[in-house]
């Protein structure tokens, strides 16, 4: 998931650098630059739930195994191809870019939506690090069903942890970037070593040991739905929608000497979405045969998912402090880029202010565990919104003048709403949200479509919108 550790040769990017402006030559940077920050970034809080949440979904091994590698590799394709082609060619901010198609009154209905987002993800991770520092105080973990907070004890610790990250975010974002780096590795080695650990406990001698761990799979849990191996294909692929084919990451190649270094995405899916996934499903596989997991199994209930006691049943000590920080690293700089988002909508407020609010309301939704139970539906939809967005930017760069129409239209037109945009995106996700919902269809299976229709539509209504002002004002 996005961790945002932006590593120290680019970490211009959340401080704004050439927000304005192409990024000039002299700063671009190589491969090297990018290739740890992904790698680092893809190994966060999030695995430590997504994985579990894999399980309960009763995968297989060949789904969840060879779905992985098929779905991170298009996700791969999407940062290489789509993403830093553009970033290299136009050098941009996500957000100026968009700015200049969509204009600036409604790209601020974009951050706000880009800003709430992120709170609830920084929300998830609170949890998750809440789980952690529980342990010692003997907390009622969250089960996977809770909705509610489930006492005061993680109403004080989830306020608490909120509190510091907030804090600490609206204070020193240079010196959270820098630490984050740091720990990044740790947080990898964590993973590696709760995998080991992990297939020590579940008695593996061989792969084929390995593999009937999930076996043909099985019924799921009570409340989840059941992942088949397209489940697994499109979730992963589009687990960072809002990243690549939402275009968010424009902000990161930015920086980028050429868009082959678009391949060092690979580093964080293989790493984090492929390694780190796994290795915290097989935490929960451990877990699934203790005794307190067998007696929620068989009451009919789904045994909980809590980040801080699987590792803290596989590395002690080690697991505790691997999850605060890895929780810690992702919701302290995505709340930093949340109130930046903020910011954009009341740009005379200071930035400590902002982020404090963003903080508070990340603290908000980490009181309430279903941001981090459901992490696998918060994802889908968190792209599913955002997607469509890049869509715009990506059918404006490749077909708008084979189309007949204006690129940049908004800033060549002086435009502050470009209506074409909002009629694009807004149907297109009316129609197939209404479909996921009256159908009951995954929601990240109508992702795409989402996407290229919006798009389409872009083109389509720009047309008439274009040829209409035109005509206004010629």
């Amino acid at each position: 998931m996005t961790q945002y550790n932006i590593d120290e040769d680019i970490e211009h990017i959340a401080g704004g650098e050439f927000e304005r402006e192409p990024v000039p030559s002299s700063n671009l940077k190589g491969w090297k630059s990018f290739l740890g920050m992904y790698a680092g970034e893809h190994a966060a809080g999030t695995e430590f739930v997504i994985g579990p949440l894999f399980l309960t979904a009763g995968v297989s091994a060949f789904d969840l195994i060879i779905g992985l590698l098929l779905g991170n590799i298009l996700a791969v394709l999407s940062w290489r191809f789509l993403t830093a082609e553009i970033a290299v060619k136009y050098r941009l901010t996500l957000y100026y870019q968009l700015e200049k198609i969509c204009g600036k009154k409604l790209v601020t209905v974009y951050n706000l939506a880009n800003g709430v987002l992120f709170c609830f993800l920084a929300g998830s991770m609170i949890t998750v690090s809440a789980t952690a520092v529980g342990i010692p105080f003997d907390m009622e973990m969250p089960k996977l069903t809770d909705t509610m907070p489930n006492g005061l004890t993680w109403i004080i610790i989830v306020l608490i942890i909120g509190a510091i990250i907030s804090i600490v975010a609206a204070k020193g974002y240079d010196t959270v970037s820098k630490v984050a780096n740091w720990v990044s590795p740790v947080i990898v080695l964590a993973f590696l070593v709760c995998g080991i650990v992990s297939l020590q406990q579940l008695d593996v001698h061989s792969f084929t040991d390995f593999w009937n761990i999930l076996g043909e799979g099985s019924d799921p849990f009570p409340g989840q739905i059941k992942f088949t191996f397209w489940h697994v294909v499109i979730w992963s692929w589009f687990a960072n929608a809002a990243m690549h084919v939402g275009m968010s990451d424009l902000s990161v190649f930015r920086f980028a000497k050429k868009a082959s270094i678009g391949w060092t995405s690979a580093a964080g899916m293989y790493v984090g979405h492929f390694m780190a996934w796994i290795a915290a499903a097989l935490l929960y596989a451990v877990y699934l045969k203790s005794p307190e997991a067998m007696q929620f199994l068989a009451n009919g209930e789904a045994p909980t998912v809590a980040p801080g006691p699987l590792a803290y049943n596989a590395i002690g000590v080690f697991g505790i402090i691997a999850v605060i920080l890895a929780g810690w690293t992702t919701a302290n700089p995505t709340i930093y880029r949340a109130g930046l988002a903020f910011q954009a909508i009341i740009p005379k407020a200071s930035t400590f202010w902002v982020t404090i609010l963003a903080g508070t309301v990340a603290t908000i939704a980490g009181l309430f565990p279903a941001f981090a139970m459901k992490l696998l539906d918060f994802v889908a939809l968190y792209g599913f919104i955002l997607s469509p967005i890049g869509a715009i930017i990506v059918f404006d760069h490749y077909f708008a003048e084979k189309t007949g129409i204006h690129p940049f239209y908004a800033d060549k037109a002086q435009l502050s709403f470009n209506f074409a945009v909002l009629g694009a995106w807004a149907l297109s996700f009316g129609i197939f949200y209404f479909i996921s919902v009256k159908f009951d269809i995954f929601l990240s299976f109508v992702t795409l479509p989402t996407w290229l229709c919006c798009g389409a539509l872009y083109l389509i209504f720009s047309r008439y919108y274009q040829r209409k002002l035109i005509s206004v004002n010629p």
